[in-house]
């Protein structure tokens, strides 16, 4: 786990399951960026996949948890938009409130890194101008960064919109 700003840490499941102060504390909120094994959890599915008509399909929403229903997809078509856009609102709102924010994937190498990057660029924290220079940027900031194609492909094809968002 690495503190990528102010209250804003990135890491892995291992991350999430080891720190029992994560779970249990209300000074933390936490995005689970990853549909195994929370949002399944969750929802309580035991199929591939959660029904697509339930409310929570994308996102659910468990006292200050944030859970994704989001694979680290090899095509960017797999990755809504409006789970990324949840995740950045959630990051923004949780630390307005001033809670330690904990961004997690299953490996902490491609979703969590992704989006913790995306927040920073639209506030300002990292270079904007352009997607490459960003990510090399933030490599610096989380050695352990390395997009899926998948979550490169969304930022890539969505950067723009985002950075024009402010």
């Amino acid at each position: 786990m690495i503190e990528v700003y102010n209250n804003l840490f990135v890491g892995d499941e291992r991350d999430y399951e080891s720190n029992i102060r994560l779970k249990n504390q209300d000074k933390w909120n936490i995005l689970h960026a990853c549909k195994e094994p929370y949002h399944r959890q969750a929802l309580g599915y035991s199929g591939r996949g959660a029904p697509k008509s339930h409310p929570e399909y994308l996102v659910a929403k468990r006292d200050h948890r944030l859970i994704l229903n989001l694979i680290d997809a090899d095509d960017p078509k797999y990755i809504p938009k409006e789970i990324i856009d949840e995740a950045l609102e959630f990051i923004e709102k949780s630390l307005s409130n001033n809670k330690k924010v904990l961004v997690h994937c299953n490996q902490g190498m491609s979703r969590s890194p992704g989006i913790a990057m995306l927040y920073l660029a639209q506030k300002g924290e990292i270079n904007s101008e352009s997607f490459p220079q960003a990510q090399n940027e933030f490599k610096e900031i989380y050695p352990q960064y390395n997009l899926s194609n998948g979550i490169r492909g969304f930022l890539s094809r969505y950067w723009d919109i985002y950075m024009n968002q402010n």
